[in-house]
């Protein structure tokens, strides 16, 4: 599981680098999310713009995280693929978490 973390006017966001967030990897994107946001800022943005496919297991890692940060650290999605914020709407997730449309605005900050 390849994820890249840049550190960005106070919010980590953290890229997918990978076409699947699935069965085969959801524990190990889980540990390697902990290990890159236990410290520091107290947002986090998950852009999963690179990211085509997301199972049930991958979503239960995903809400997993959120569960991990609770109250002390925000939790937002950005960049979701057709098929993946297909996933979010039927399960009703997109109701529980901010989803951007892009990173862009958090990454643009970084050239500014």
């Amino acid at each position: 599981m390849r994820l890249n973390s840049r550190i960005i006017s106070n919010v980590n966001v953290v890229t997918v680098k990978e076409t699947r967030i699935d069965a085969a990897v959801a524990i190990q994107f889980k540990d390697e999310m902990r290990a890159i946001t236990d410290e520091g800022p107290d947002r986090v943005v998950l852009d999963l713009s690179e990211v085509g496919f997301v199972d049930s297991s991958g979503l239960g890692a995903i809400v997993a995280m959120k569960k991990h940060f609770g109250t002390e650290k925000t939790f937002e999605l950005a960049g979701l693929t057709h098929d993946v914020a297909k996933v979010f709407q039927l399960t009703r997730m997109d109701m529980i978490f901010t989803i951007h449309d892009s990173a862009d605005p958090f990454t643009a900050q970084a050239a500014g």
